[in-house]
């Protein structure tokens, strides 16, 4: 089976060699930038790996992953307008460096490009291909309009936040490796299995992202602690909180959250101090725990051998027990 660097170098490669000598330049300048400046390339090295766990033939599977790839960026794209932001995996976003029209467009682009590599898969597994392709891709724009949504609503459950994530990061990772199995021929009964162990190892990720951003160990982390308290963002550290507050607490909060001007290190060390209080760290990560139990206990189900299957159980731990 490959593993994770072994898969990430063949990704690396194959976009180094990817070419879209078209015109307007205009139009595709911006997709090459934005495919040259790096990422973990999780979700092809994810498809590559599933692939290799049942096929040894990689040109069976190439072409789909970098289809997911590019889809990926071309959501980074659209998110990046949407989210104003000036920096993208430390460099320039294409509407920063362009301006938003030209990201708009070329990120229109990249879908249609990451649906003309997909379509390229063999005619035998076309159909599922497809079928998993347009799924996943209309999941994820259903999981942005609901973060969308969340910016602006007071109410927001934990549940809903869950179903949030869901849609935007998990099913992207778990369509990944369904891909990888699709492609390499696997019973039914092992692609739905891969595909639940990328859903929950997902949930996973993002609920330890959520707990990184606060709880992190700032020599390790590489980033400022507390932005997302900052911004007011509705993560599940933050709708917990609110959940089981008390009145002092809710209030508490309350008046955090509405504050248009303050002291970034007061108003993080105050709201980390109320998640102290009520346990909210330690229960993210219990339940990011429970989802990477539950994806590796899919993992274990797949019909073969335990030894094909260690370098994705490696890939849990590389995600999940990180500090940064």
């Amino acid at each position: 089976m490959l593993s994770y660097t072994e898969s990430y170098q063949l990704v690396e490669a194959y976009l180094k060699n990817l070419s879209y000598n078209r015109e307007p330049l205009q139009l595709y300048d911006p997709i090459r930038y934005i495919l040259s400046i790096g990422g973990k390339r999780i979700r092809p090295c994810l498809a590559l790996m599933a692939h290799s766990v049942f096929s040894e033939k990689r040109d069976e599977v190439m072409e789909s992953a970098m289809g997911i790839e590019v889809f990926h960026n071309f959501t980074l794209l659209h998110d990046d307008i949407m989210d104003n932001a000036p920096v993208r995996r430390n460099y320039p976003t294409v509407h920063a460096k362009w301006n938003a029209n030209v990201a708009i467009l070329s990120g229109d682009a990249m879908l249609i490009l990451a649906y003309q590599l997909v379509a390229r898969s063999r005619n035998e597994v076309l159909p599922r291909m497809l079928d998993l392709f347009n799924r996943t891709a209309l999941e994820v724009c259903e999981g942005q309009q609901y973060d969308m949504n969340f910016e602006t609503r007071n109410d927001v459950a934990v549940q809903e936040y869950l179903e949030m994530i869901r849609l935007k990061t998990a099913v992207l990772l778990a369509a990944s490796l369904a891909c990888g199995a699709v492609a390499g021929g696997a019973a039914q009964s092992d692609v739905d299995a891969l595909y639940q162990f990328g859903l929950n190892m997902g949930m996973a990720f993002q609920l330890q992202d959520d707990y990184l951003d606060a709880f992190a160990d700032l020599k390790k982390f590489g980033k400022t602690i507390g932005g997302d308290i900052v911004a007011n963002k509705k993560t599940y550290l933050m709708l917990s909180a609110l959940e089981k507050a008390d009145s002092r607490q809710k209030k508490e909060l309350h008046q955090w959250l509405k504050k248009e001007t303050f002291d970034a290190d007061e108003k993080i060390t105050a709201v980390k101090q109320i998640y102290q209080e009520l346990g909210i760290g330690e229960s993210t990560q219990q339940l990011s725990e429970a989802y990477m139990q539950k994806a590796l206990l899919h993992l274990k189900s797949v019909s073969v051998p335990r030894s094909m299957t260690v370098e994705l159980h490696r890939v849990v731990d590389m995600l999940l027990r990180r500090e940064h």
